[in-house]
């Protein structure tokens, strides 16, 4: 059910109670299967409803100039559009990055609920603030650590957001991104993520087959990144 990775999120960031729980549960939704690379949603398109990451990851990105840039990436549990039920024209695309299974959900609905629900109100309203934390936790980086430093905070967050909806085993998670969609997302070349992936493998700082990343000294691996994941803002009490 769409609604468990996204009670596991709330609960982390904020707590749900039972009652909001089971609305959520119920909520009306239509659910669809992306392939890889497959647009969600194009810039400039108007959107009614928005999306919940059932499985898989969606990609945010704006083609600039030449470029394409990926300026977040969205695991299961996250709304990566709640923005539209105020900003309806989207101002970037959503891809799948790898396969992913999506529920769709009316913005109306969302409305209904959260007007009658504050703790929702609270909780959504908190997710979006989230949201703008990680983008400006982005942007710091991208424009201040070089390449290894940069990769490896990265890895860090994902590793802690996956965490976070029990997607993360011994320090060991999947990742479907090519190394065209990490250069994509941390402004540098193809050629320059193997040479990083391989001097972060050389280390013995990861372990990197196929699909599954593995961090092996993770404390290491987050003071080479200066990772500190307060941004996350995973204490609901705070």
């Amino acid at each position: 059910m769409p609604h468990r990775k996204l009670v596991a999120r709330l609960q982390a960031v904020l707590g749900v109670s039972e009652d909001d729980r089971k609305k959520l549960a119920n909520m009306p939704h239509a659910i669809k299967t992306f392939a890889n690379g497959e647009f969600v949603v194009h810039q400039g398109d108007r959107t009614s409803r928005c999306t919940i990451v059932m499985s898989g990851f969606l990609s945010r990105q704006k083609v600039l100039g030449a470029r394409n840039q990926i300026l977040s990436f969205y695991v299961p549990g996250d709304i990566p559009d709640l923005h539209t039920l105020h900003l309806p024209v989207m101002d970037h695309d959503l891809r799948s990055v790898g396969p992913s299974t999506l529920a769709f959900v009316t913005h109306s609905f969302l409305i209904d609920i959260l007007v009658k629900s504050p703790a929702l109100m609270r909780a959504f309203w908190r997710e979006t603030l989230i949201d703008a934390a990680i983008y400006r936790e982005w942007v710091g980086n991208l424009g201040s650590r070089q390449a290894q430093p940069r990769l490896a905070h990265l890895l860090c967050e994902l590793a802690t957001r996956l965490g976070i909806v029990g997607l993360l085993e011994q320090d060991s998670f999947d990742l479907p991104f090519t190394q065209q969609d990490f250069a994509d997302a941390l402004g540098l070349s193809a050629v320059h993520i193997n040479r990083t992936i391989q001097e972060l493998r050389r280390q013995k700082l990861v372990e990197w087959e196929g699909r599954t990343v593995r961090l092996l000294r993770r404390s290491e691996l987050e003071r080479l990144a200066e990772f500190d994941p307060s941004y996350l803002h995973l204490n609901k009490y705070e």
